[in-house]
C-alpha cells in the first residue's frame, strides 16, 4: 500500500499549467543518466584497466563483441548528449530563477552538475588514446599550482610520478561508482523539487492554476525521450565519430605530444577561461569559480524579483552570458596564438561580470520599481 501511496503521489503532482517544452530536459536527463548506467556496466564486462591491454579491450569491444560497438558508441555519444540537455537545463534554470524559488533543489543540481564533470572527466581517460593521457596529463597537474601541497597532490593522483597503472585503475574505480552516486543524488533533487513545487514560465508562484502530473506531463516526457533517443541513434549509426577527438583513436604514446591539447566539446568553455590567464595559480581559481559560482547565484540574489518573462533587463544579461559561453567554448578549441589568446581574456572577465549581474540584477529592478 506504501509503494501504491508513492506513485499515486508522483502521479498526481501538481504541475503548473503553462509548463513549456524546456521542462522536459529534467526527465530527458534521467533518461541519458539510465542509458550511461546500463550501457557502461556492459562495457565494464569487456574493458581491460591495462596499460598494455587496455587500448587493445577497447578495439576488441568495437570488433569482437557481439553488439560491442553499438554499446560503445551509445555509451560515448550519450555523454555529448547528456552535457547538451544538462547545459539546457542549467539554462532554463537560470532564465527562470530557479535559484530564487528553490535554493536547495538547485544547490543539489550544481553538485550533481559538478560530479557529471568529474565523471566524464575519468570516462574520457579510460579508452587510453593520445588525447586521453594527455588531457589527464595536463587536467591533474592543475593541481600542482595549490602552493605547498600542489606537486605531492598530483602524485597522489597519479599513484606515482606520472599518469600510469595506478591513475588508470582508481580512475575506472571512480568512473564506476560516481554514477550511482549521482543516482542518489538525482533522487534528492527529485525529493527538493516535489516539496517546493516547479517553477513556470510566467513566475507565478501559485498553487491554484496546477494540473495533475500524469497523463498531461507524463505522456509529454515521454515524447521527448523517443526523439532524444532517436537523435542519438541517427548519430552513433551515421555520425559516430562527429563529437570525437581524432587523437583519440591513436594508442596513448608519453614520448609524443598531440599538437594541440583540449578536452572534450563540453568542457571547451572552461579551458578556454584556464588558458587566458598568464597565472598557473590563477587559471586553476578561475578554472573552480567558472563552475562554483552556480553555488553563489541563490546566495546574493533577493527572494523576490520580477519574472524574467517580464524583465527585459534580466533577459539582455541572460542572452549575453550565452553568447559569452558559445564564444568561449569556440576559443578553447582554437590554438593558443593570437588573435585567440587576446579575445579569451575579456570574454573571461565579462563571463564573471554576466554572473554578477545575474545575482544584483533584482535588487537592481526592486529599487528601480519601489525605491526610486
Amino acid at each position: 500500500m506504501q509503494k501504491l501511496s508513492i506513485v499515486k503521489e508522483i502521479t498526481d503532482l501538481p504541475s503548473p499549467l503553462s509548463f513549456s517544452i524546456w521542462w522536459n530536459g529534467g526527465s530527458i536527463l534521467g533518461f541519458m543518466l539510465g542509458v550511461q548506467l546500463i550501457t557502461g556496466i556492459f562495457l565494464s564486462m569487456h574493458y581491460t584497466a591495462d596499460l598494455v591491454s587496455t587500448f587493445y579491450s577497447i578495439i576488441h569491444i568495437m570488433r569482437d563483441v557481439p553488439n560491442g560497438w553499438v554499446f560503445r558508441l551509445i555509451h560515448t555519444n550519450g555523454a555529448s548528449f547528456f552535457f547538451i540537455f544538462l547545459y539546457l537545463h542549467v539554462g532554463r534554470g537560470i532564465y527562470y530563477q530557479s535559484f530564487l524559488t528553490q535554493p536547495r533543489t538547485w544547490m543539489v543540481g550544481s553538485t550533481i552538475f559538478l560530479m557529471c564533470m568529474g565523471t566524464a572527466f575519468l570516462g574520457y581517460v579510460l579508452p587510453w588514446g593520445q588525447m586521453s593521457f594527455w588531457g589527464a596529463t595536463v587536467i591533474t597537474n592543475l593541481l600542482s599550482a595549490i602552493p605547498y601541497f600542489g606537486n605531492m597532490m598530483v602524485e597522489w593522483v597519479w599513484g606515482g610520478f606520472s599518469v600510469g597503472q595506478s591513475t588508470l585503475n582508481r580512475f575506472f574505480s571512480l568512473h564506476f561508482l560516481l554514477p550511482f552516486l549521482i543516482s542518489v543524488l538525482a533522487m534528492v533533487h527529485l525529493v527538493f523539487l516535489h516539496d517546493k513545487g516547479s517553477t513556470n514560465p510566467l513566475g507565478d508562484l501559485n498553487h491554484v492554476n496546477k494540473i495533475q502530473f500524469h497523463p498531461y506531463y507524463s505522456w509529454k516526457d515521454l515524447v521527448g525521450i523517443f526523439v532524444v533517443l532517436l537523435m542519438l541513434l541517427i548519430v552513433c549509426f551515421f555520425l559516430p565519430t562527429m563529437l570525437s577527438d581524432p587523437e583519440n583513436y591513436m594508442m596513448a604514446n608519453p614520448m609524443v605530444t598531440p599538437v594541440h591539447i583540449q578536452p572534450e566539446w563540453y568542457f571547451l568553455f572552461a579551458y578556454a577561461i584556464l588558458r587566458s590567464i598568464p597565472s598557473k595559480l590563477g587559471g586553476v581559481i578561475a578554472l573552480a569559480l567558472s563552475v562554483l559560482i552556480l553555488y553563489v547565484l541563490p546566495l546574493g540574489s533577493l527572494k523576490w524579483s520580477v519574472p524574467s518573462s517580464f524583465n527585459m533587463f534580466f533577459q539582455i544579461i541572460f542572452w549575453g552570458l550565452i553568447v559569452n559561453f558559445l564564444l568561449l567554448t569556440w576559443l578553447g578549441a582554437c590554438p593558443i596564438e593570437e588573435p585567440y589568446f587576446s579575445l579569451s581574456q575579456p570574454l573571461t572577465a565579462l563571463f564573471f561580470v554576466n554572473f554578477l549581474l545575474l545575482m544584483i540584477e533584482p535588487w537592481f529592478v526592486y529599487h528601480l520599481l519601489f525605491k526610486s
